[in-house]
């Protein structure tokens, strides 16, 4: 039943009972609440309470109706199947109800009512709401200063959600509103800009009175209206034009607005020291304005890189920026949030690819003037524009600073450090560059020497040197000589790439690093961390003679007191182990060692990120080294209390997986003895109930353990059912699925067969049919090797996917579809083998009433005989299948020479060409097979056990064992004895070369 006027004081108790501290009144009313939602009118109700003038001073229960109304707006405004929706007529009233309260004076509650119309606005407008702009314009021309501030927090949030709809049409209407919001949202923030440093005047010049008797109130209101209207334009300039870098085309008020932007920003920036002590609210607007103006402009030159690179524009942005790095104000220097902004600007146009020279050519007589020229003409002028504001000696200056300054850590640093150094080491290390300031001012250092690196490479090398020859390795106090030389090491580890063409890293390590590192003093840890870091990032630098005692280096610094250098240290010892040039050679030795610094470092670190980062280091040591099997019993005890100890941490408990299948591989055939541990982890991690985001890499872990296997251990065995429960939830994971069923075919023999012939089944009949192509590609190895394995008992086990795979292969073309011809000659390899090894059994399942019925409705006419039509699909398919399946092929046509058809005899001359064809080809194809598979034995411990049993059963196999001339040379003969004088009359019309051909192959007289 709808909910009307007179329901709205019942909608006031419950919302006011919604709020209660009682429980028993509480429950009820949010349960008849929710029960109200989905009735017509209950949206009109919550807006009457929101907008009552006799309830202003209930702000709390207002509140809690604008929430239920934005709840309401998300699961009712649309009208969907499963709801009602809300009417036509009370959508009406409401958006007209909202566009006539915006003197709301409950900022929480405003902001939410905002909220609610940019989300309606978004669903409605232009169709549904063809006016919500020209009537907030209309408003705005008589609205007071707290009227105004709420038009524009609804401009901006419905301009925000407008301006997230990607299609081509929500795009035009945008850029339609910001040619009519444009001017005079424009006009607005340069009145309002007056307007503020006037007040701000007025404050300084009254300095000893307080706030309240300037009634700053309307001033304060005028700020956050500024605040907004100056998101309301960069959302207009961002999103209402097309990225210049797209259609080349000038972007005016890029032009207009920046300048203008940059010199209120100058402006405001000197009161914000002034104002910290006397007008904190102000104080606080200052610091968000100035970072506010700032990432406007940085968003404009993202977005519109051309019409920012105009002489008006680029190089006083610029220039300010740099000189705000370079020589801020004293008060700058403690507004780091700011300096990131200015260093985020210049990197940001110091990596932009539209400056870059372009390197297309032009083609030779074409007319007019193209799109890559336009660009290519600008980048140029942009180009020359740099030039000028990038001399070389600012750049060299820009160096020093962000060196000597920047890279310096501050007593604050220290602090941290020494209060926390895990969580140090990864705010240091890991945080994202734009968040801090000394990681962005290193974001900035690597893109300002990678674009000047044959300048700056002698710069940095000169500044290195300064600083060791200032501070001796023996220096132990914590003087800014020492800080210094932590910076220049960390400016010579970022750019190791270039820096290496200016700096022997063989004479720095043996003439300073190494020397570091023998001062055991505390204070010390600040320099051994930064050798950590270097010996890390420097790891493509180290060859030869010098990997060894690089490799000891990091042992040592794996025994630092300190966590946050053991962690660097940890990090560095990953990239040695990962690249490709790691020598286990001169590492063997360390081994023991490491492992127990591994296990201990392990043990100590609390946070997730370390315990993530020195998880990786074992893996990777585990999956490198192949000496493992000594350390097998510390590994062992190792996960298992990892594990134990990561209960509910799921990214740690995935990396563990992946941990582990390192060490299951590293065991080889010795991983038995791991068993005891990792299977109850395997088992818990493969069960359906498990988070799913641990599925992949328990299942890669259940590949490997599989393929590892020696002998199949009962509890692994016991583990199959949960792979037929995953599949029946999703096919996913079907590639790894098909790998470990056919690691159970060939380790489990007859017991698995035996225990799972019916999940096999299951299992097969159940993806056969419902996957694509790259699906049955995946699967059909399995039905192969079954077949192989277990000639007599498996084909009527897979009846059902035998048909199936009988219809792929007679019905659909593959003329243009790779892998659907693909998946027919597979099938149809898989179908001959059944024939040759089991032919009473598929003779039998092509004359079954209800394979022919499924056939008839798959389109195929079932007055066909099945077997010939089989017989001309492997004539088809001869050539694009490997040598192995040829021969199936060649036995399958063989063997149909023995049946009762008289039709066989048509196809007799096919028949005999293409066995002639495989016979004759068949020595090159196995040599070749034979050759590839060269060295495969029991005693080389890096072969996977699935892999050697694999090779074992493909030399037993029949097919392997039998010879296709013998069978064809026989079979021939009951083919003569069946038909008699209609063999000799089909044998005579034969090709006499082809014939000459047959008995070469046949080796007949």
């Amino acid at each position: 039943m709808a909910l009307s006027a007179s329901d709205v004081p019942m909608m006031y108790t419950l919302l006011a009972n919604s709020l209660s501290g009682d429980e028993n009144v509480r429950k009820p009313a949010e349960v008849a609440l929710v029960q109200s939602e989905n009735r017509p009118g209950f949206c009109s109700c919550l807006m009457e309470v929101i907008s009552a003038k006799d309830l202003v001073s209930q702000a709390d229960v207002r509140l809690m109706a604008s929430v239920y109304f934005k709840n309401s707006i998300n699961r009712y405004w649309r009208n969907r199947r499963d709801s009602s929706g809300i009417s036509n007529e009370e959508k009406i009233h409401l958006r007209q109800k909202l566009l006539s309260h915006l003197g709301e004076e409950n900022d929480q509650i405003a902001l939410t009512l905002a909220v609610i119309i940019s989300k309606i606005a978004r669903i409605d407008y232009p169709k549904e709401w063809t006016d919500p702009f020209s009537v907030l314009a209309q408003q705005l021309q008589s609205a007071d200063i707290l009227s105004s501030h709420r038009i524009f927090m609804i401009l901006f949030r419905s301009l925000k959600e407008l301006s997230t709809k990607r299609l081509t049409p929500d795009q035009r209407n945008f850029a339609e509103i910001s040619s009519h919001l444009f001017d005079y949202c424009w006009h607005l923030w340069q009145t309002d800009t007056r307007t503020i440093l006037h007040g701000f005047s007025v404050l300084v010049q009254n300095f000893g009175l307080a706030a309240s008797e300037l009634r700053c109130d309307d001033l304060y209101l005028t700020c956050e209206r500024w605040f907004l209207c100056s998101k309301i334009v960069r959302q207009l300039i961002v999103s209402g034009f097309p990225s210049d870098s797209k259609v080349i085309q000038e972007v005016r008020p890029v032009k207009d607005v920046t300048p203008v932007m940059l010199n209120a920003l100058q402006s405001i920036l000197p009161y914000y020291a002034s104002f910290q002590e006397q007008h904190p609210k102000f104080w606080d607007f200052l610091k968000r304005a100035c970072i506010k103006l700032m990432k406007i402009i940085v968003a404009i030159q993202h977005r519109h890189p051309y019409s920012f690179g105009n002489k008006s524009v680029l190089p006083p942005v610029v220039d300010f920026c740099l000189k705000k790095i370079m020589d801020p104000e004293p008060e700058t220097l403690l507004f780091d949030q700011f300096l990131i902004q200015c260093m985020s600007m210049v990197k940001t146009v110091l990596e932009c690819k539209e400056y870059k020279p372009s390197l297309t050519g032009r083609v030779i007589d074409e007319n007019g003037v193209t799109l890559e020229q336009m660009k290519k003409r600008i980048s140029s002028e942009v180009a020359g524009i740099l030039a000028t504001l990038f001399p070389s000696d600012r750049v060299v200056l820009l160096c020093n600073v962000l060196i000597k300054r920047y890279f310096v850590l501050t007593a604050n640093d220290l602090e941290a450090w020494y209060q926390s150094p895990e969580a140090f080491h990864h705010e240091q290390d890991s945080v994202l560059w734009s968040e801090k300031l000394r990681p962005c001012a290193e974001a900035l250092y690597i893109v300002l020497f990678e674009n000047h690196s044959q300048l700056l490479g002698p710069v940095v090398v000169s500044i290195l040197q300064e600083a060791m020859n200032g501070c001796p390795s023996s220096v132990n106090e914590i003087t800014q000589a020492l800080l210094l030389k932590d910076a220049a090491y960390g400016a010579a580890a970022y750019v190791y790439y270039e820096l290496s063409n200016h700096l022997s890293f063989k004479d720095w390590f043996n003439g300073a690093l190494s020397p570091e590192l023998t001062n055991d003093h505390p204070n010390m840890r600040i320099i051994h961390r930064k050798v950590a870091l270097i010996l890390g990032q420097w790891v493509s630098e180290i060859k030869g003679d010098t990997r060894r005692p690089v490799y000891c280096a990091l042992i040592r610094l794996l025994q630092d007191r300190d966590l946050c250098v053991r962690l660097a240290a940890s990090r560095s010892l990953y990239f040695h182990i990962e690249d490709a040039n790691f020598s286990e050679h001169d590492f063997s030795d360390l081994l023991p060692i490491c492992w127990d610094l591994c296990f201990n470092l392990m043990e100590e670190v609390q946070e997730f990120d370390s315990k993530v980062q020195v998880l990786n280091t074992i893996s990777v040591l585990i999956a490198h080294v192949n000496a493992v099997n000594p350390y097998a019993n510390k590994l062992l005890q190792f996960f298992q209390k990892a594990w134990e100890e990561s209960s509910g941490e799921s990214l740690l408990q995935i990396q563990l997986l992946t941990a582990l299948k390192n060490f299951v591989v590293a065991l080889g055939y010795q991983s038995p003895m791991c068993y005891s541990m990792l299977l109850p982890i395997l088992r818990s991690s493969i069960d359906v109930n498990s988070p799913d985001e641990h599925l992949e890499d328990s299942m890669q872990l259940w590949e490997a353990t599989i393929s590892h296997a020696p002998l199949m251990a009962p509890d692994l065995l016991g583990c199959f059912p949960c792979l037929v429960e995953i599949l029946e939830r999703s096919f996913d994971h079907l590639k790894v699925a098909s790998n470990i069923i056919e690691g159970y075919i060939i380790l489990g023999g007859n017991d698995f067969l035996a225990m799972y012939a019916s999940n096999i089944a299951k299992l097969l009949d159940m993806v056969v049919g419902n996957v694509n192509n790259r699906g049955l590609l995946s699967i059909l190895p399995v039905v192969d090797i079954l077949i192989q394995c277990f000639p007599v008992d498996a084909p009527p086990l897979i009846s059902s996917t035998l048909q199936k795979l009988i219809v792929i292969c007679l019905t659909g073309k593959d003329d243009h579809d790779p892998s659907q011809a693909a998946v027919k000659a597979a099938s149809a390899a898989i179908l001959a083998r059944t024939l040759v090894m089991n032919t009473n059994h598929l003779a039998q399942l092509t004359s079954e009433p209800s394979f022919l019925l499924h056939l008839q409705r798959a389109g195929f006419p079932v007055e066909e005989n099945i077997l010939l039509c089989l017989v001309d699909l492997w004539l088809d398919k001869v050539d694009n299948v490997i040598s192995i399946q040829r021969k199936t092929l060649g036995l399958a046509l063989s063997v149909v020479l023995t049946l009762r058809l008289p039709q066989v005899l048509d196809k007799l001359d096919q028949i005999l060409s293409t066995c002639t064809s495989v016979i004759l080809s068949g020595s090159e194809d196995l040599a070749e097979e034979e050759s590839s598979s060269e060295g495969i034995s029991s005693s080389q411990p890096h072969v996977p056990s699935k892999e050697f049993r694999r090779r074992q059963i493909k030399f037993s196999d029949p097919i392997n064992q039998v010879l296709l001339e013998s069978s064809v040379r026989e079979n021939l003969r009951t083919c003569a004895a069946l038909h008699g004088e209609s063999f000799n009359s089909a044998i005579g019309k034969m090709h006499p070369a082809a014939f000459a051909q047959l008995k070469q192959a046949l080796k007949m007289p």
